[in-house]
């Protein structure tokens, strides 16, 4: 088995749970374009394919920075600004985000009401020899009223309440968490 058939943890890529799911794949202004294998989307030179990414903050200005689990397939351990992933075919941006939570941090709807698209971009990037992400990235913002979470350790390996301002501002300080591209992307676009 190569190291492009398998993840970090040596299980085969196409045994992944979610290497049978398809994503929606997209042009450069995000006109959808059909469904495609997301396996085949993040291998070989991949498949530009529509995403997002959620920045969660407190009352404070903090962002969440949940950390990828272990055995992702990509970027594991690295820490992300908050969840990231792919929306179905006919759900909203904002409906995928806040399937997204629930699953991957136990945040429900009722801990925040000012969920809002904010940016979208365009981006590629290879991992390793693992794969790579090219996509179509919606950014979007929500601030927590209530802070309680149940994350879910086969999503998240950690969680870390971040100064955002000082994360940008300071970025060699945080270099050992090393950032997930997406989130890296977002927060220059958005606070730079």
């Amino acid at each position: 088995m190569s190291a492009d058939d398998a993840d970090a943890g040596g299980t085969p890529a196409s045994e992944h749970a979610n290497a049978r799911q398809d994503v929606i794949a997209v042009d450069a202004d995000d006109n959808e374009q059909g469904l495609v294998n997301r396996l085949e989307a993040h291998t070989g030179d991949g498949v530009r394919h529509r995403a997002f990414t959620a920045l969660v903050f407190d009352a404070e200005g903090r962002i969440l920075l949940a950390q990828r689990a272990a055995d992702k397939r990509l970027w594991d351990t690295h820490w992300d600004g908050t969840v990231a992933s792919h929306p179905e075919q006919d759900q909203s941006q904002e409906d995928a985000t806040r399937q997204r939570l629930e699953e991957e941090l136990g945040i429900t709807p009722d801990q925040y009401d000012d969920l809002r698209v904010t940016d979208k971009f365009e981006y590629k990037r290879y991992y390793l020899n693992e794969g790579l992400e090219h996509e179509v990235c919606a950014v979007l913002k929500l601030t927590l009223d209530d802070v309680s979470m149940d994350p879910d350790p086969e999503e998240v390996g950690g969680l870390l309440w971040v100064d955002y301002e000082h994360l940008y501002e300071h970025p060699r300080l945080y270099r050992q968490l090393r950032l997930c591209p997406w989130f890296e992307i977002a927060m220059r676009r958005d606070l730079g």
